[in-house]
């Protein structure tokens, strides 16, 4: 690879079709190699670890291709990246820069941003913010601090009259945050000053320059090569500048297109060049979102024209034919350039190798990209690499790939709130700021990690949760830690419970605000109790262990305080930002990668995943303080500038010999629009693109991918016939409904003795039959109540009993206001039958039974009234529409009646007080908190009977008659006879639903009106 000494910079390319790292290491080899020091002598400067990591491997595979015993690598030097948060390469930092002022503690840095926003917010009048916004506001201003530093703009420059003039045009709630982050970052430079300290990226810049004028002055003895560094930043651009002029220097660019034409070149915009002498350096016009433009702007700020650009002429061991990278090209022509297309000759359009691939969801299309790179392996020595930007696309395929025992890592790691350490320490972040909640207790408590020293203490730890877990169900228990030991109690865990409350003990009754340092001691102390040492060991357990550490050595020496309500919330934040990557033992030829990771790798088959928009590329999110224009007035690239960045990982990947081009028509979230990207390829390839390039095996091969299971009978109406001792069962006043109108949901209900499982912190208001619960619950306190304190009002007593149940807000504002105003109406109406009619209320949430034909019937009435005639009068509350009398006299609610008869037949007793209620019943009604259909408001009552000028329901004196039959009936039929318990038996009868899954309903319904619609039985 010798040639010529030339006197200007000394730059090259490498064509994506050659790929760039095996290319690289393919032309140094034989250039720079010397016997006895290998390549020792060359020097590196990369764009991170990460990349050196990729060259590392290039360098071997080269040597193993061709015979080396051994090979002495290169000295690589990561010049750093910030969005990687990767620290400088150590021949740059410090090399012997002593006067450059060290940099501060990005920690630090944070929270003392918090605390100057805090100060400064309050300093203008604004309403304070609650810490997690503030906290994440101060993440996002350092974010944009070092965005402007990069650039090596200064709070200065945001008084410069083109941003001033920007600024007159703006929103005010873009002058709002522009303000605030002047006075903020002016303060936080003022703070750095008085210590001595720069921003990371202030001292990064500073070591750029410094190494451009020593290495300007004094050339190293050995060569410099920059290799794949694409970061326009303008200290980082200088130095390239220099190591292109050394005597053995050269910048080596990814895909930096030599092939377009000087017109679209020109096209892109002006990318950090003015067209005039302090005129803007970037235009609202500039092609921002082309995969040229970032290199482009390196170039200008370089100072390097493109046609002193050379191209490099080795091919690395995975090179596509020239071919691909003229289609690249042409691929991504800015727009009027694109008119090119329509006479495009066809070498310049060629895609061999090239397949796109459409799926129907994202789960079919991570088993999709999982099946292609099981088939590949087949082939000896092929490589594969899979490159994702939608890391819940990547760990699908992961899952996936273990199906057949093949270990793919995905190298851009998990966020430390995914993983196991993470998500037990999130746990106990959420119990300290929201209260032993029944869903993080079981959580918490139920985690892999806690007692996994000991298989056998850990069986008996999770025999007793899944005690308690069941005892929780229902509705949330009032707050604190002893109504959960009630509940232990009463499922006999105690002992259990005692080793429970002692780990969360220290995790209760926590002040409202408390120092940060300290709550990440009780929680550090906290996680060791329930996991030991587990929750330190492993890669997620080091960088939880690092990031608690660090975070509470500033936060004390800061004297930093938080609310205890934003403690998990901030705690997740933190770690969401921190992503923990595996260790080494995966697959040897398959790569999993998100786009920083995928820069520089190569394999022979590239599948590139997830090609949706808001994927690949991913949604530019705005900057949060400084508006676009006042960026671009700056000179600083705007937030679409990354599109660009995505565009260039897609040229590069597709430059490997066989490529991929997935997507899904949904993702988790919905219907997907195609990327851009993908969309220009299929315009590209116009009428080639069914013909040659679409992948139809691999999606075709998914629904035979398990094996076929032959097709099932057709599933039966269930008919179970239990045996006579199996049907010998009493009979509840709510259930006679379900036994005339779905004999199948009694049958499970009452002889296997299913329940339907309530979720944890089951919300009152969002179910009706909870909320009926709680309704109920309060006019039987109330009426107990009202014994001792007969002015007792309803409205106040009712909203203090809701105070007391943690329902969702949402629910409660909903819901609250018309439960309580329909209260207030029943009060009144209860008064006034007590002046009018003499009526009081004898007894509430009484139960009683009776035998009627040698079978118990059981129930409980909501309320008993005695009549100045001395009869009674049967009260059921509703919180919904009650049932009609056209359902009444069907025999589909049928309770009331049933009521009657026990009061009659037999007797209502409540055991604590002693109380016995008997007598005959003749007024039965509903009294709803719907609704009222007569009047405005919320509250009504009517009855089934037909009285009062009534022309429906059934006569008084038949009332209870009527319910004597229907209860005979079913007797006579399901409980002494044999009759067999037919699902859905009544179709008219508007029943619950919680059965339909075991009686499989979907399955047999829809041959209901089939020639096949026959009832099928089955012996209990």
């Amino acid at each position: 690879m010798a040639e010529p000494r030339r006197t200007g910079p000394r730059v090259r390319s490498i064509a994506a079709h050659r790929g760039f790292a095996d290319a690289l290491v393919a032309g140094l080899v034989p250039r720079y190699r010397e016997d006895g020091f290998g390549l020792a002598r060359l020097t590196l400067l990369v764009p991170s670890s990460r990349a050196a990591r990729t060259l590392s491997e290039a360098f071997i595979r080269h040597a193993g291709e061709n015979g080396m015993g051994g090979l002495l690598m290169p000295r690589m030097i990561a010049v750093g990246d910030l969005d990687l948060d990767e620290k400088l390469g150590p021949a740059l930092d410090p090399l012997g820069a002593t006067d450059i002022p060290p940099a501060c503690d990005p920690v630090r840095r944070w929270l003392t941003l918090d605390r100057l926003i805090a100060e400064e917010r309050a300093a203008e009048g604004l309403d304070a913010l609650p810490g997690r916004a503030r906290l994440n506001l101060a993440r996002e201003m350092a974010r944009t601090i070092d965005r402007l530093l990069v650039e090596e703009k200064t709070v200065a420059d945001l008084l410069g009259d083109a941003v001033l003039d920007s600024v007159a045009e703006l929103a005010e709630h873009w002058k709002r945050a522009i303000r605030l982050f002047a006075r903020v970052a002016a303060r936080w430079q003022a703070e750095l000053a008085q210590r001595g300290e720069v921003d990371a990226a202030t001292r990064r810049n500073l070591l750029f320059d410094h190494a451009a004028r020593r290495w300007k002055e004094v050339p190293p003895p050995h060569p410099v090569i920059a290799a794949g560094v694409t970061s326009a930043a303008p200290a980082l651009a200088r130095l390239l500048r220099v190591v292109a002029e050394l005597p053995e220097g050269a910048v080596v660019l990814p895909d930096c297109d030599l092939a377009m034409d000087d017109a679209a070149w020109d096209e892109l915009g002006l990318a950090g060049a003015a067209a005039e002498p302090g005129g803007p350096v970037f235009g609202a016009a500039d092609a921002v979102t082309h995969p040229q433009y970032h290199l482009k702007l390196l170039l200008n700020r370089m100072g390097v024209n493109r046609a002193e650009v050379q191209p490099w002429h080795r091919r690395g061991m995975t090179a596509a034919e020239p071919a691909r990278s003229r289609a690249i090209s042409s691929l991504f022509l800015p727009p009027q350039a694109s008119r090119a297309w329509v006479g495009l000759d066809a070498d310049r359009r060629r895609l061999d190798g090239v397949r796109l691939m459409t799926c129907a969801a994202i789960e079919e299309e991570a088993q999709a990209i999982a099946l292609l790179v099981r088939q590949a392996l087949e082939q000896p020595a092929k490589r594969i690499a899979v490159v994702a930007a939608d890391r819940g696309l990547a760990r699908r395929v992961v899952q996936h790939l273990e199906r057949w025992n093949i270990a793919a890592d995905d190298s851009a790691g998990r966020p430390l709130a995914l993983t196991p350490a993470g998500r037990l320490f999130g746990l106990l972040a959420e119990i300290a700021a929201k209260g032993p909640d029944p869903a993080s207790l079981v959580a918490a408590f139920g985690h892999p990690l806690v007692r996994a020293w000991d298989d056998g203490a850990r069986r008996e730890w999770l025999t007793g949760l899944r005690v308690f877990d069941r005892a929780l169900r229902g509705p949330s228990p009032a707050p604190g830690l002893e109504p959960l030991r009630e509940i232990a109690g009463k499922a006999k865990i105690g002992a259990w419970w005692d080793e429970a409350e002692a780990l969360i003990a220290p995790l209760a009754d926590w002040p409202q605000d408390i120092p940060l340092a300290e709550a990440l001691a009780r929680l550090s102390a906290a996680a060791e109790a329930f996991a030991r040492t587990a929750i330190w060991e492993r890669e997620d357990g080091r960088a939880l262990g690092q990031m608690v550490e660090e975070l509470r050595g500033m936060a004390a020496s800061l004297g930093t305080m938080i609310e205890t309500a934003d403690l998990a919330g901030v705690l997740r934040d933190q770690m969401e930002a921190v992503a923990v990557r595996p260790g080494y033992g995966g697959h040897p030829r398959v790569a999993i990668y998100g786009l920083l990771e995928a820069r520089m790798a190569r394999a022979d088959l590239v599948i590139c995943a997830g090609l949706n928009e808001g994927s690949w590329p991913q949604a530019p999110g705005a900057d949060a303080l400084l508006a676009p224009a006042i960026l671009r007035a700056m000179g600083v690239p705007g937030a679409e500038f990354r599109i660009g960045l995505a565009a260039h990982d897609l040229a590069g990947a597709m430059g490997a010999p066989q490529v991929v081009l997935s997507r899904s028509l949904r993702d988790a979230e919905g219907p997907t629009l195609p990327s851009r990207f993908l969309l220009r390829v299929e315009a590209l390839l116009g009428d080639d693109l069914e013909r040659e390039h679409l992948e139809f095996t691999v999606p075709a091969l998914l629904p035979h991918l398990d094996r076929q299971r032959p097709p099932a009978d057709k599933y039966p109406r269930p008919a179970p016939e239990p045996s006579a001792a199996l049907r010998d069962v009493p009979i509840r006043v709510t259930a006679l409904d379900r036994l005339l109108g779905d004999p199948y949901q009694f049958y499970a209900q009452a002889i296997l003795g299913l329940r339907q499982l309530d979720p944890l912190a089951a919300d009152p208001f969002s179910d009706p039959a909870l909320r009926g619960t709680l309704v109920h619950d309060i006019l039987d306190t109330w009426h107990k109540a009202k014994a001792t304190e007969p002015g007792l009002a309803l409205a106040p007593f009712a909203a203090a009993h809701f105070e007391k149940k943690r329902v969702h807000p949402l629910f409660r504002a909903l819901w609250q206001p018309r439960l309580i105003s329909a209260m207030e109406r029943f009060e009144r109406m209860i008064a006034d039958d007590a002046a009018e009619q003499g009526r009081e209320v004898l007894a509430t949430e009484i139960d009683g039974e009776m035998t009627f034909d040698g079978v118990r019937i059981i129930g409980r009435a909501d309320r008993i009234d005695r009549l100045a005639d001395g009869s009674l009068a049967i009260v059921d509350y509703k919180t919904g529409a009650p049932p009609s009398k056209t359902q009444v006299t069907a025999g589909y609610a049928l309770q009331l009646g049933l009521l009657g008869l026990i009061a009659q037949e037999g007797r209502f007793s409540n055991k604590k007080t002693g109380q016995v209620v008997t007598g005959e019943a003749t007024r039965f009604e509903y009294w709803s908190l719907g609704k009222a259909r007569k009047e405005e408001g919320f509250g009504f009552r009517e009855t089934p009977m037909r009285i009062d000028k009534a022309r429906t329901g059934i006569e008084p004196g038949d009332y209870l008659p009527f319910h004597a039959d229907k209860l005979a009936l079913a007797i006579s039929r399901f409980i002494r006879g044999t009759d067999p318990f037919t699902a859905r038996e009544n179709p008219d009868y508007k029943g619950y639903n919680e059965y339909d899954q075991l009686m499989r309903l979907e399955e047999w319904l829809v041959r209901m009106s089939g020639p096949d619609s026959s009832t099928g039985g089955g012996a209990a």
